[in-house]
């Protein structure tokens, strides 16, 4: 974590220890997961692929980053798209959010799909998703025979509609 961020004052808990380590040992090991900004919430995911990954429009690729983490309990990690990759070339994450459970030790391994146009070349090395840290608040169930009432009930999907003039 870099000083800018532990000290700019909108940091509320700057302590949470994320244990992380490299599953394979490589003679050009690549940076850590970095925040790019002091108020960035997600931090850049890197591949580790071993040569260039093309992929054509319309297929998907699952890609190793080279790292696995130990999530404290209570936290979740949530892979998201980056934004770039998405507006420019229709890359993206095809389970957004992906979660990563905090008992879970493997590689973490980001799934891509191109809904672009052209062909993507993924190398190691690329930025290709970005990681954010959420609190994850336990639940218990209540099993009820019927929901209390709302003014929205049951509606969804749109139900509102799209425009202002929709509404009236």
């Amino acid at each position: 974590m870099s000083l800018e961020r532990v000290t700019d004052p909108r940091v509320v808990d700057p302590k949470l220890t994320i244990q992380i380590s490299r599953v394979r040992e490589n003679l050009n090991p690549l940076p850590l997961p970095q925040f790019m900004t002091s108020g960035a919430s997600g931090c850049d995911v890197l591949d580790d692929l071993e040569k260039p990954l093309k992929i054509k429009p319309g297929e998907r690729a699952l890609i190793p980053t080279g790292i696995a983490i130990a999530i404290p309990v209570g936290y979740e990690a949530q892979m998201r798209p980056r934004s770039g990759l998405a507006w420019k070339w229709g890359v993206t994450l095809p389970n957004t959010p992906g979660t990563i459970d905090s008992d879970y030790r493997g590689e973490i391994k980001v799934p891509l799909i191109n809904l672009g146009k052209k062909t993507v070349t993924i190398s190691r090395g690329d930025r290709i998703a970005q990681m954010v840290f959420q609190k994850v608040c336990p639940i218990e169930w209540k099993e009820v025979q019927s929901l209390d009432e709302t003014q929205r009930g049951e509606g969804g999907f749109g139900h509102t509609g799209v425009n202002q003039s929709e509404r009236l």
